[in-house]
């Protein structure tokens, strides 16, 4: 798991150039925040699919493919797991270092199940 903490009040669209540099991957799926030009171009560049549903204002809607997107509740069920505890879901500890480190932990304890 990779992971990036960005300010509660910014876009998650920050953390998305960091979080994606130096990986390779053949598909990003992502939901309809994510539908950014730089995004998709950046990925195109890589010659990876985007799997992004186009926001309602986009002038020209870009098709994606919908059994692929199909997929990405398997990203809303782990946050889901994640949630379930507390600490993680009220974001009860006080430094970044030690959330962090609990996301960790969450993490390995889910994979370990």
């Amino acid at each position: 798991m990779r992971f990036t903490l960005l300010p509660g009040q910014r876009h998650d669209m920050l953390g998305v150039k960091p979080l994606i540099s130096g990986l390779e991957f053949d598909s990003f799926l992502a939901d309809k925040a994510f539908d950014a030009n730089w995004l998709r171009g950046e990925l195109d560049e890589r010659g990876t699919d985007a799997v992004i549903p186009s926001k309602a204002n986009r002038k020209v809607q870009i098709p994606h493919d919908e059994e692929v997107y199909k997929w990405r509740h398997l990203v809303e069920n782990y946050f889901a797991k994640i949630k379930e505890f507390r600490g993680i879901a009220t974001r009860y500890d006080k430094t970044d270092e030690s959330y962090a480190a609990n996301w960790n932990l969450i993490a390995a304890i889910i994979a370990a199940r």
